[in-house]
């Protein structure tokens, strides 16, 4: 299951579960839609895989399965790629 992070991770922009702004990559970094696309041309600054928009929870599965409350930021300045 995915984990529903509440912000970007660049920008620190609220990212409430049902946003159709959220963009993550397979380990689930999580970023707005203009930090992906904008600052990192769709590709995750920190594992190098490409960014797609976070799907949408149901409401309904919400009251189950919570969206996280821990908000993350990168170490590495936004728009930099973190070390290999």
């Amino acid at each position: 299951m995915l984990k529903l992070k509440p912000n970007c991770e660049c920008c620190d922009k609220d990212l409430p579960s049902e946003s159709a702004e959220a963009r993550i990559c397979t380990f689930e970094c999580t970023f707005c839609a203009t930090c992906a696309e904008t600052v990192f041309g769709g590709v995750c600054p920190n594992c190098g895989g490409n960014l797609v928009a976070r799907p949408i929870r149901p409401a309904a599965m919400l009251v189950k399965y919570p969206a996280s409350t821990d908000r993350y930021l990168r170490d590495a300045p936004c728009g930099t790629r973190a070390a290999e």
